[in-house]
């Protein structure tokens, strides 16, 4: 019972576990049974790889430290542009929806519904067209689709041409909210992903808290038409950064050492995909650190909108095998948590404009768009320790686990977003209620629910990609969707729900809602690792795969 997990007697190996640090021992033989001689390891030479990467020049794992770190780089500025796009207009929803001649309501359902529906459809899609050519094409043509709808917008002169514009925007947002978390598990190593999974929320809810800020004061000098230029020009830019440092991830390892993925403590991926070689110990030389004779794919072939990378599952099999992910307790955990995350701070964005722009704030368009600052500060503050805090605690108790660590090991940081999040959100609502000054609830209780909200999505995608790391597109590709979809319902009466139960009343139940959910993590902590290895043993996603 590894620190209170419990233990599975039904395979040899439960996915995910993996040895991790094997704590300065001078034996030949780390717990998992496996030979010391066959696994590679970190620099220090200390922390086994989690993955095992191939000995291919062209394998993600083996890149360059810089161009991961570019590749990471590009990932926080895109999901920042692509979080900035969603909410841009919020702060002026009042004033818009009377100049477009619709109610608020209508507006808000138009202008971002839409949008969040659009998401949810495009993760499914764009997932199977990932799966199947590759992530490097679905980020190309979808950058460039933002490009050409952020200056449809700014050009619209009716609300119908709006709704159309915003639709296909949010189509073309979906690779960056659900194939990203896929990709920086293409890329990273498990000890080294807690950072890179908080940048990529920093991208995310950064763009959303700055979109107001910066967009309520252009709107307010100027028109919402020149905030949207701006933010074409911004994925100008972006298709420009993705071209240049975000080669394809998707790649098919042969003679790597597969050490978590399997019901084997150890197996060398095959050669040919139609038998599995498995081994219990081998000599060293046959999977050294050295790099194999193959050729390394030059700069300029990186640059090519596709390699060649296809995948001949058929296209609906791909498609709807997402929907048979969310049999796994992992992905069902995740996507509760997930939906709870995200879906309450754009419940917050849509209504900021109705709660401050009335008595007794008044705000004006820019001074409702300056009220998600904090919420910046909070996201930047939790970015710059969740990563190392999540690490952190998983690489502790692995060693306290004796070198071998659990995806479980994630999850004990979950307390952070009970205690702020939840807090925030009882906090927000009574200060609202009782009209404290402004600074009660847009710098203390915004900056408790991000600051919360920021550990507990790097947390969820953490694990997820720990626990399913074949599967984690389709895994982020049925949370997005399901996500979205709960998302796009509470457009429909987010504004009537707080005019008709009151602020206070409407945040106590989305607090006490987040405390409760939360708390589920609790039977996942204990349970998870029997539930990896339920998925594993059922193997209803690979029926599901079977070709044709």
């Amino acid at each position: 019972m590894p620190l209170g997990i419990l233990d599975d007697n039904k395979l040899e190996h439960v996915p995910g576990t993996a040895p991790l640090s094997e704590l300065n021992r001078t034996d030949l033989e780390v717990d998992a049974g496996v030979d010391r001689g066959l696994l590679k390891h970190d620099p220090t030479g200390k922390i086994v790889l989690v993955p095992q990467p191939s000995d291919s020049p062209n394998d993600p794992y083996n890149w360059p430290r810089w161009k991961k770190e570019m590749f990471t780089v590009v990932i926080g500025y895109g999901c920042g542009c692509v979080g900035a796009v969603g909410p841009l207009l919020t702060p002026a929803f009042v004033p818009l929806a009377q100049q477009f001649g619709v109610t608020l309501q209508r507006f808000t359902l138009g202008c971002n519904g839409s949008l969040i529906a659009a998401i949810a459809a495009g993760s499914l899609f764009c997932n199977t067209l990932a799966v199947k050519f590759g992530k490097r094409p679905v980020y190309l043509a979808t950058t460039l689709g933002l490009a050409i709808t952020c200056f449809w917008a700014a050009e619209v002169n009716s609300f119908g041409s709006l709704v159309g514009a915003r639709t296909i925007q949010g189509f073309c947002m979906a690779p960056f909210e659900a194939l990203i978390p896929a990709s920086v598990s293409d890329t990273w190593h498990v000890h080294e992903r807690g950072l890179r999974m908080s940048i990529f929320n920093l991208g995310v809810l950064g763009g959303i808290n700055l979109a107001g800020p910066i967009a309520g004061s252009i709107i307010q000098k100027g028109s919402f038409r020149i905030a949207m230029h701006g933010m074409g020009g911004a994925f100008v830019l972006m298709l420009l950064l993705v071209i240049f440092f975000m080669p394809e991830t998707a790649f098919v390892r042969h003679g790597a050492i597969n050490i978590d993925t399997s019901d084997k403590k150890v197996q060398v991926e095959p050669m040919d995909k139609e038998e599995v070689i498995q081994i219990e110990k081998a000599p060293a030389a046959s999977t050294g650190n050295t790099m194999s004779s193959e050729a390394k794919v030059s700069f300029m072939r990186e640059l090519l909108p596709w390699n060649g990378y296809l995948d001949h599952v058929s296209f609906w099999r791909t498609f709807i095998r997402p929907f048979f992910l969310i049999l796994s307790p992992i992905v069902m955990w995740a996507t509760l948590l997930f939906t709870v995350c995200i879906s309450w701070l754009v419940f917050i964005s849509i209504t900021l404009s109705q709660i401050f722009s009335a008595p007794p704030y008044n705000f004006s368009v820019s001074s409702v768009g300056a009220t998600n600052l904090s919420s910046f500060v909070a996201s930047l503050i939790a970015t710059l320790i969740s990563g190392y805090i999540i690490d952190g605690v998983a690489t502790f108790m692995a060693k306290r686990n004796n070198g071998i660590f659990e995806p479980e090991f994630r999850l004990p940081v979950m307390i952070t977003y009970l205690i702020f999040t939840a807090t925030g959100f009882f906090a927000w609502g009574q200060s609202l209620y009782k009209q404290d000054p402004w600074p009660i609830p847009v710098i203390v209780c915004m900056g408790l629910i991000n600051l919360g909200v920021q550990f507990g999505t790097t947390c969820v995608v953490t694990y997820v990609s720990d626990c399913h790391r074949e599967q984690s597109a389709e895994a982020f590709a049925i949370m997005n969707f399901i996500k979205n979809m709960f998302t796009f319902g509470l457009t429909f009466y987010s504004n009537d729900w707080l005019a008709v139960q009151g602020v206070r009343n409407t945040f106590f139940v989305i607090g006490g809602t987040t405390a409760a959910v939360t708390l589920f993590t609790i039977p996942m902590y204990i349970w998870g690792k029997r539930a990896r290895s339920w998925v594993f043993r059922h193997r209803v996603i690979d029926r599901v795969l079977k070709s044709e």
